[in-house]
């Protein structure tokens, strides 16, 4: 006997302000099985999938792609104790090939893309998103001949102002003496342009950004520069034992463990701001930000750093880093992070200000590139001319919570571990 499942968004799978319905990975009629995933919900952070109770049919989708998504909404209905599709849903054409998701129709429609010209690899021929996707990226290689017909790209908007009139406040036009500037790009210009939608991570980062800088906090940067020869000689030392463990020693390990070391001395880093008191958190909790390509940032976060020795920071650094870049996270390892670390330096820059501290957080650590810098260096009461491998450091803060004074006292204990670091 067939019953019904109201599938919800989970009260406890939603982290960042807002969440959005991104992709049903099943249609109604669909046939799907315990466990199986049917949807995938976005945040600004993570991309959440839901899962089947049990084994049934899709039945009414009642969130949209593209539509917000908070805990405790209904999202689908689950017919259960059938076998099959519903009956009233078929799931193939007349021609025998699989009818079209809503996924897959949006995008055919948005790109006017024949169906026809897609070859679908899923069950009987079905045209997947992934197919359409693909189609669009071979097409766009060929994007002179191809264009017109799928809308990959387009021209600019042209619009000319003839040079001897300009508009006038009224809306009529008024003669003037000299030429005026186009108002867009010439039409001879050939250039075309590609419209690309902002996901819900970029929307959301950019937001945060915008909020963090311009409207919550006023930021202020201090820049040191760190002499890292004694880190390099210990990681050359033990990165052979680290490996034959399953452990990459990083030197993003080593910034968390002199990050550790600076909060303790400065523990107001380590704290969020309110209106009426400052809130110092007792467990250090440590976000890496990590690149994602194309996509944008994301930030998983390293609990309870200062419980962590060296191995176990630079273990759960690799494990933490890796499902960020394979879109394995979870809600949880996003959440409750206390202080940043940004490694820009990774993608070639020395100094990047201000690093925008990632709120509710008080600070937000910035380490440059490594280089090779010739530097003098007193040795033996003498002047000694020597090459090391340094890079600068740079702490952005909430000027509310922080003044210049904690702010230089944690960059120098923090240079200091990193300079004094034991063999």
């Amino acid at each position: 006997m067939a019953g019904h499942l109201e599938i919800r968004f989970p009260e406890d799978q939603s982290e960042g302000t807002e969440a959005v319905m991104s992709k049903w990975l099943k249609a109604p009629g669909e046939a799907v099985t315990a466990h199986e995933p049917i949807a995938e919900i976005e945040t600004d952070k993570v991309v959440v999938e839901v899962a089947a109770p049990a084994d049934g049919t899709m039945g009414e989708i009642c969130v949209k792609e593209g539509e917000p998504a908070n805990p405790g909404d209904l999202l689908c209905t689950l017919i259960t104790g059938t076998t099959g599709p519903a009956a009233l849903i078929p799931r193939v054409n007349e021609d025998g090939r699989a009818k079209l998701s809503p996924a897959v129709r949006n995008r055919l429609l948005k790109y006017e893309i024949d169906a026809a010209l897609v070859t679908g690899s899923g069950k009987n021929g079905r045209i997947t998103v992934q197919d359409v996707e693909t189609f669009i990226k071979q097409a766009h290689g060929n994007a002179e001949t191809m264009a017109p017909e799928i809308g990959i790209r387009e021209p600019f908007p042209q619009k000319i102002i003839p040079e001897s009139e300009t508009p006038a406040v009224n809306g009529s036009l008024t003669p003037i003496s000299t030429p005026a500037v186009p108002a867009t790009i010439p039409v001879d210009s050939g250039l075309h342009s590609e419209k690309i939608p902002h996901d819900n991570m970029r929307k959301r980062i950019a937001q945060n950004m915008v909020t963090s800088l311009m409207q919550t906090a006023p930021h202020v940067t201090s820049v040191f520069e760190a002499d890292l020869t004694a880190v390099m000689r210990h990681r050359a030392t033990h990165k052979a034992e680290f490996e034959k463990r399953g452990t990459p020693l990083t030197l993003t390990a080593y910034f968390v463990v002199a990050s550790v070391a600076a909060i303790r001395k400065v523990p107001q880093v380590n704290s969020r701001w309110h209106d009426d008191h400052l809130e110092i958190f007792g467990d250090i909790n440590i976000g890496i930000g990590t690149a994602l390509g194309e996509k944008g940032l994301i930030v998983p976060v390293l609990h309870q750093a200062e419980q962590k020795n060296l191995k176990g920071i630079a273990a759960g650094l690799a494990d933490l880093t890796g499902r960020a870049r394979a879109s394995k996270l979870s809600p949880a390892d996003v959440r409750g992070g206390t202080f940043t670390i940004s490694n820009h330096g990774v993608s070639g820059s020395l100094i990047a200000t201000p690093i925008i501290i990632n709120q509710p957080q008080s600070a937000i650590l910035g380490v440059g590139k490594i280089e090779k810098r010739v530097k003098v260096k007193e040795v033996d009461g003498e002047d000694v001319i020597c090459i090391r491998p340094t890079c600068y450091v740079s702490l952005t803060i909430d000027h509310r919570v922080l003044d210049g004074y904690q702010t230089n006292a944690f960059l120098t204990e923090l240079v200091q571990t990193l300079e004094n670091w034991p063999a």
